[in-house]
C-alpha cells in the first residue's frame, strides 16, 4: 500500500480510512503517518532544509524556553528519561528548527508533546516535517501568539455539543464554564497528555487520515460520557467539581476499544464543522473584530492534503511493445499491399527469366546427383529475382505471402539446377 500510495489514495481512500480506524501496525505507523500527513512530500520538496535549520543558531528567547520544557515531555519514556539523552537532543533540534522555519509563530509549549510523540516513531528530520504539516494543515493557527484559532474551535465544540449531548451542554452553560478551561490541552496536544498511550496512538491514526474532525469527535465523546446524564451530574454541583471531573476522566471512557468505537460512530462531519466555523467566525467579527492571525485554511485529512500538495511524479516514457525498422510502414496500412503495377512487373520478370533459359526442363537423374553433391559442398546462392519496390505484406495477406515465398524458393532451386 505504501509503495503505491498515490494510487491507493486516489482510488481506494475508503479502504485506507477503514484500516486507520482499525489501527496501523506498530512497525508501519511511523511511515504511514509521514505519508498520511504529507510530511514525506514536504521532505522531498525541501532536501537539506532541516539540516540547514539545524546548523543555524536559533533565537535565544525561544531556546531558553525549549530547554526548560525538554524534561517535561514523557519523563518516564526511555527516549526522554535522561537529561541530555538522544531523545531530548532530537526534541530540541526539531523545536528549534520550527522556530526558525516559522519565526512569526515561534515556539508554543503544546508543540513539545506533539514533537515528542512523532520522535518516538521516526527520525528527527521526518518528525520535523510532520510537525510542520500538523501546525500548517491540520491545526493552523493553534500555536500562534494569541491562540485565536483554538478559541474559535472552542466555540465550535460547544455548539456541536448541543446536538450531541443536550444535557452536558445545558450543564456547562448553567455553570458558565468557558470551553478554553477544559479543551485547550485536549486540542492543542491532540490528546497526547490526556488519554492512555494505546488510545493516543489509535486517535492519531485516525487524526492523520481524517483530519481535525477526529479531535472534535473525541472531545464530544468525552464530554458526553462524563456529563451526559443526570446521575453523573449529581457529583458536579459547582464549577470547580465539573472542571475536576473533566480533568480526571473515568478510565472506562478512555479505554481504547470503547473510545474508538464511539468516535467512529459519532455523526459529526467536516461539513458540519465548516458550517459552524463560518457561524462562529461571523460572531467573532461582530463582537471582537477581525482575526489578527491570518492562518491558512484547514485541510480535513490526508486526501485533502494530497490534492492540495501532490507529490513529485516521474515522467512516463513511451515503451512500444512492437519495434519496427525506421522506414517500415505500419501493419495494416495501404502501403503494405503490392500494387497492381508491381504485380505486373513481377510477372514480366518471370517471363523474361523463362525466355532466357533459366527455367528449362527438369534435370536428368545424373545431373540431379551432381547438383546435390555440389549443393553439399557449397551452399546455393539465391538468384531468385527480388522486387525492390515490394514491401512486407500486412496481416491480411500473410497466408498469400507465405505461399509466394515457398514458390520463390522452389524456383530458386530449379534455377540453380
Amino acid at each position: 500500500m505504501l509503495n503505491n500510495w498515490d494510487k491507493w489514495m486516489a482510488k481506494k481512500h475508503k479502504k485506507i480510512r477503514l484500516r486507520c480506524q482499525k489501527g496501523i501496525p506498530p512497525s508501519l505507523r511511523g511511515r504511514a503517518w509521514q505519508y498520511l500527513s504529507g510530511g514525506k512530500v514536504k521532505l522531498q520538496q525541501n532536501p537539506g532544509k532541516f539540516d540547514e535549520l539545524d546548523m543555524s543558531s536559533g533565537d535565544p528567547k525561544w531556546l531558553d524556553v525549549i530547554e526548560r520544557d525538554l524534561h517535561r515531555q514523557f519523563p518516564f519514556h526511555e527516549m526522554f528519561v535522561s537529561r541530555g539523552g538522544h531523545g531530548q537532543q532530537d526534541l530540541f533540534r526539531v523545536l528549534k528548527a520550527y522556530t526558525l522555519y516559522r519565526p512569526e509563530e515561534g515556539y508554543c509549549q503544546a508543540q513539545a508533546p506533539i514533537a515528542a510523540v512523532l520522535l518516538m516513531h521516526m527520525p528527527a528530520e521526518q518528525a520535523f516535517w510532520c510537525l510542520v504539516q500538523i501546525c500548517e494543515k491540520y491545526l493552523p493557527g493553534y500555536y500562534s501568539e494569541k491562540l485565536e484559532a483554538i478559541q474559535l474551535d472552542g466555540e465550535i465544540l460547544f455548539s456541536l455539543l448541543q446536538k450531541v449531548s443536550p444535557v452536558a451542554h445545558k450543564h456547562l452553560s448553567r455553570q458558565k464554564i468557558d470551553p478554553l478551561l477544559y479543551m485547550t490541552e485536549w486540542f492543542m496536544c491532540a490528546f497526547a497528555r490526556t488519554l492512555p498511550w494505546s488510545s493516543v496512538l489509535r486517535v492519531w491514526d485516525m487524526f492523520f487520515c481524517e483530519g481535525v474532525k477526529i479531535i472534535f469527535r473525541v472531545g464530544l465523546v468525552l464530554l458526553k460520557h462524563a456529563l451526559g446524564s443526570p446521575e453523573k451530574l449529581k457529583a458536579c454541583q459547582g464549577q470547580y467539581e465539573t472542571i475536576e471531573r473533566l480533568r480526571s476522566l473515568s478510565p472506562k471512557i478512555m479505554q481504547e476499544a470503547f473510545l474508538v468505537q464511539e468516535v467512529v460512530e459519532l455523526p459529526v462531519t467536516e461539513r458540519q464543522i465548516e458550517r459552524e466555523h463560518l457561524i462562529q467566525l461571523r460572531r467573532w467579527q461582530e463582537t471582537r473584530g477581525e482575526l489578527q492571525c491570518c492562518s491558512p485554511p484547514r485541510l480535513h485529512g490526508a486526501k485533502a492534503i494530497l490534492e492540495a500538495e501532490p507529490g513529485p511524479r516521474p515522467t512516463l516514457q513511451p515503451s512500444p511493445s512492437i519495434r519496427l525498422p525506421p522506414d517500415a510502414p505500419l501493419p495494416g496500412s495501404k502501403g503494405n499491399k503490392p500494387s497492381k503495377q508491381t504485380q505486373k512487373e513481377q510477372k514480366e520478370q518471370r517471363k523474361q527469366a523463362k525466355a532466357s533459359g533459366h527455367l528449362d526442363k527438369p534435370p536428368t537423374p545424373s545431373q540431379a546427383k551432381m547438383a546435390s553433391a555440389a549443393g553439399d559442398a557449397c551452399p546455393p546462392q539465391d538468384v531468385a529475382l527480388k522486387d525492390p519496390v515490394y514491401q512486407d505484406p500486412g496481416p491480411q495477406d500473410s497466408a498469400h505471402h507465405c505461399s509466394q515465398e515457398s514458390l520463390t524458393s522452389q524456383e530458386s532451386e530449379d534455377t540453380y539446377l
